[in-house]
């Protein structure tokens, strides 16, 4: 019998996926907790073999208390869990110890599925996922950033605006505009969100 909990700060979600899974052959609920330090809490007393983690959490990121989680309790078994297929996420979650990724439109024979392949030590990204990693424009193809549009293109993705960038950087606002815009025609790309999009689909940032 495969033990399962969740922890997830969205109710309907808690309540669809134990609707889902409630009754399968072979899977035991065995909890939910809406906080990382209920969490953590919990598991002071019982371990799931399998751990169901949102991504975006209250309190810290799925990120954050994933590794935490493994460090003090590595025989649990951690699959993420998100509404976005962003493969940065998708790489820190596994390099943080999860086993596995799944979107939460999942189906339920693709939970259970997950479910059982990480119960066996084996890692499971789901299908949407998968599409999305093999979408990624291959290395050859990839522009070079110089260190300087590394460094702003980081910045744009955590949601500065070019006189903010050029406030950190010591620089004006027309050089940072002449950067974001040299980069979005070395990446043949209309806009900043797909500038972003792309560069982080490809560890970029």
């Amino acid at each position: 019998m495969i033990t399962v909990f969740i922890i997830d700060d969205h109710q309907m979600i808690i309540e669809g996926i134990y609707s889902l899974l409630n009754g399968e052959a072979g899977i035991e609920w065995m909890g939910s907790a809406r906080l990382p330090s209920e969490l953590m809490i919990l598991l002071q007393t019982a371990q799931p073999d399998i751990l169901l983690m949102d991504i975006n959490l209250p309190e810290k990121s799925g990120l954050e208390l994933c590794k935490e989680v493994k460090e003090k309790y590595p025989a649990i078994q951690i699959i993420g869990l998100s509404t976005s297929n962003q493969v940065s996420v998708i790489k820190k979650m596994k390099e943080n110890g999860a086993a596995g990724f799944l979107l939460k439109d999942a189906s339920k024979q693709e939970i259970v599925m997950a479910i059982q392949e990480v119960s066996m030590g084996h890692e499971y990204v789901s299908f949407s996922v998968a599409e999305t990693l093999k979408s990624r424009m291959p290395s050859e193809q990839l522009p070079v950033l110089t260190k300087r549009e590394k460094e702003i293109l980081e910045l744009i993705a955590e949601g500065l605006t070019n006189h903010e960038i050029a406030a950190r950087l010591f620089l004006n606002s027309t050089t940072i505009d002449s950067h974001r815009k040299n980069m979005l025609t070395k990446f043949k790309v209309k806009n900043t969100a797909a500038l972003i999009k792309v560069a982080m689909s490809n560890h970029l940032i």
